[in-house]
């Protein structure tokens, strides 16, 4: 009997399990999805129909909350119900003020509101989408009330505020569906479990590439735009406000405002999102008149299906919405992104970036640039399958595992800690070569343009020493470089001399270096270093330092030239150095300002250089002293010096010596003369004077400038370069600027 009873106990036990594991089998996974605003949505709305078309698996909810349900943001909870969603709970959460306050306020708001929410449905997951102050509030709320949460995008990095919200909720969720390989690994180097993150791509791509070709976009296109808009030839406008820079967005609003109206072409304006700054820039936007003006059609929303025709087939979209930067490079849409707002976004080569977007032109130029083209298709956020693989992924969340999230630590040395830091506070650095006609250099230099270490030998006179002697000092520097905490990103060479800088080649060369004309200098230093290698004209280096490090910073229009053995020079024109046709603009030294002048080292006469460099006015110095001419009272013995040089004849001219102050005023005369045709060609905002001479040439070239240039150019600011080694640094900014090249 007793055996039967056991029996009997050990089948009824075996049945219960049974039953368990048939009921949990059984059961539905209960899933909240909570959206915010218009952009969520999109991305919210492909998880949604796939959870719905799915319901023995899952048991969907619907919360709305945000500036969905407020009417100056259109509402856009009707699109929810028009896709035949059941909305369980609607919360206004949106202290209205649309600024800081404001937002701190919102979220306040929406902290109060969601616990009785979340109480009700009791949800298994919560999906979070993005980086909105709603969202911030939906995650702590779920995270303190055990709710397992999912959110969507997190890992990618975009610049502003939202950064710090998005990783934020990053850290508050249990599960990560991200979009791009780096995204991921941001995640894990956030110290995410890998097992909880899921690279699925965009959701909101897999609308959009399935409606790609619709076959009435012209009916949707004129519904929005007009009859008489045609494919192509119209610009959609999205710009929200920087919540950490309010100010400057709302400038930078109403100068695109101002370059659209200029650029003359039919224009879809959406309104700003909710965030603070959004109140100003629509006052900014009725203030021009933008809503009755006839090239123009501003609205608050536009379903996503149809916003998907327009960016598809616009001639280009401005501003500085996600949209930009994602979506439209499906299509392959031309886009002109302004700000710092999306700083940091993986991007397709459809977009130009105008980051310092501080003037009309600089926007109307872009427009100018990106209307019209057509870029290859990019799919860098997605394949078209991402919800797929949500739902298989929400399938395999075991609800009886401990809710603790657990973050996975690098392991930490134990011994000095120290030596962590040092590695985390690496230098980027570039390697720096600058070929004169004595000496070759080489340097470490920082990112913020600091010559960490510098090397100088004799400029060798053959070809194969002076390589030679290159490779051993890159190497010397390259190992150096390890023991000084900088990471070498690659290696910039400034040479004197004509250069194909596409090619890495050395065209001619002056004649102050021998054998170096014809030569592939970029192979030879890259194979031996296995770093990328830039080379350009001394003189367009001297410019690309002063633009990073200098005077030219932030400048959009500005002449460099060097003053030292010979004249040379860069010119920056929109933001861009100009090499020319042939790669020899601005050899400035070559500006011929008279007809029957000195003979020049070029073989002609009357060059700047024949006047005005160090060895013109080294050449004069000699003849002076030749003829006893030179030595005046209070000079040094000049018989004692080695040899005569430029300085001299200076000194000499500051102990009143005439002839050579009228050797030094035909010169000033002559370089200024050669400015005043330079401000007269590309009219710079911006002289800068570089090099051993520049002192003594500026009060004579503004002196000429004030005489001689038109009263329009009269203006024009002449300066001395501040920078000690412009050639060193000027060769160092091609290498730290090598990542953001595609900067306008």
């Amino acid at each position: 009997l007793r055996l039967n009873g056991f029996t009997h106990r050990m089948q009824r036990m075996r049945e219960k399990t049974d039953k368990m594991e048939e009921s949990k089998a059984m059961r539905k996974l209960r899933v909240c999805v909570a959206t915010c605003n218009r952009a969520d949505y999109s991305k919210l709305a492909p998880i949604m129909f796939g959870i719905k078309a799915n319901p023995d698996e899952f048991e969907l909810e619907v919360v709305v909350l945000g500036s969905h349900l407020i009417d100056d943001y259109g509402n856009t909870f009707r699109m929810i119900e028009q896709d035949d969603f059941d909305i369980g709970s609607k919360l206004h959460t949106i202290v209205r003020g649309e600024d800081e306050a404001a937002m701190v306020e919102s979220v306040g708001l929406a902290l109060v509101k969601l616990p009785d929410v979340l109480h009700r449905l009791r949800p298994d997951v919560l999906v979070v989408h993005g980086d909105r102050f709603d969202a911030l509030a939906l995650a702590t709320a779920a995270a303190l009330m055990n709710i397992r949460i999912l959110h969507l995008e997190g890992g990618e990095v975009s610049g502003t505020i939202d950064d710090s919200i998005r990783h934020a909720i990053s850290k508050l969720a249990h599960y990560h569906a991200c979009c791009t390989r780096t995204a991921e690994q941001h995640l894990i180097a956030m110290c995410e479990d890998h097992t909880r993150i899921l690279l699925a791509g965009c959701p909101s791509y897999d609308k959009l590439l399935a409606a790609h070709h619709r076959d009435d976009y012209m009916d949707i296109i004129r519904n929005w735009l007009g009859d008489n808009v045609k494919e192509d030839n119209y610009i959609v406008a999205l710009q929200h406000p920087v919540t950490t820079d309010i100010k400057n967005s709302i400038k930078i609003y109403e100068l695109m405002l101002d370059a659209l109206i200029s650029f003359n072409k039919r224009t879809l304006v959406l309104f700003p999102n909710i965030d603070a700054g959004s109140k100003e820039m629509v006052r900014v936007m009725r203030k021009k008149g933008v809503e009755q003006h006839p090239n123009f059609r501003a609205v608050k929303h536009v379903p996503f299906e149809q916003f998907i025709q327009l960016v598809c087939h616009a001639g280009a979209m401005i501003g500085n919405s996600s949209c930009g930067v994602r979506e439209a490079g499906a299509f392959g849409t031309p886009v002109i992104n302004l700000g710092s707002r999306q700083t940091g976004r993986e991007t397709g080569e459809n977009v130009l970036h105008v980051r310092d977007a501080d003037t009309q032109n600089k926007i109307y130029h872009a427009l100018e640039l990106q209307f019209g083209k057509r870029y290859p298709c990019s799919k860098i956020y997605g394949d078209g399958n991402a919800v797929p693989r949500i739902l298989k992924f929400l399938q395999t969340i075991d609800l009886d595992e401990p809710l603790q999230k657990t973050f996975c630590f690098p392991p930490v040395k134990e011994w000095d800690i120290s030596q962590d830091i040092d590695h985390i506070l690496e230098t980027q650095s570039a390697l720096a070569v600058d070929l004169g006609g004595t000496n070759l250099r080489v340097a470490i230099v920082s990112m913020r343009g600091k010559i960490v270490k510098k090397y100088t030998q004799a400029n060798p006179k053959t070809y194969e020493a002076r390589i030679e002697l290159i490779l051993k000092m890159c190497a010397e520097a390259v190992f150096d470089a390890v023991h000084l905490n900088c990471r070498i990103l690659g290696v910039g060479v400034s040479t004197g001399g004509r250069v194909n800088p596409q090619e890495g080649v050395i065209l001619h060369s002056t004649k102050l270096i021998q054998e170096w004309s014809s030569i592939d200098i970029r192979t030879p230093i890259s194979d031996a270093l296995h770093l990328p290698v830039w080379v350009d004209n001394d003189g367009n280096c001297a410019a690309l330092a002063e633009k990073k490090f200098g005077h030219g910073k932030g400048v959009e229009n500005f002449v460099t030239i060097i003053t030292g053995t010979g004249i040379g020079g860069g010119i920056i024109q929109h933001n861009e150095l100009i090499h020319g046709s042939t790669f020899c603009a601005a050899e400035l030294g070559h500006i011929m300002v008279s007809l029957d002048g000195p003979e020049c080292m070029c073989g002609s006469r009357g060059c700047i250089e024949a006047y005005a460099s160090g060895m013109a006015l080294q050449k004069e110095a000699k003849r002076l002293h030749d003829e006893e001419l030179l030595e005046v009272e209070g000079m040094v013995d000049l018989k004692k010096a080695e040899s005569i040089s430029a300085i001299h004849l200076i000194n000499a001219a500051r102990l009143g010596n005439r002839k050579a102050e009228a050797v030094l005023r035909t010169a000033g005369m002559a370089l200024g003369v050669g400015i005043v045709n330079i401000l007269h060609m590309v009219n710079p905002s911006l002289v800068i004077l570089s090099g051993v001479l520049a002192a003594h040439y500026q009060a004579p070239v503004q002196q000429v400038i004030d005489q001689r240039a038109l009263t329009s150019a009269q203006s024009i600011q002449v300066l001395t370069s501040d920078l000690e080694e412009p050639a060193l640094l000027g060769a160092a900014s091609m290498v730290l600027d090598y990542t953001t090249r595609r900067i306008y």
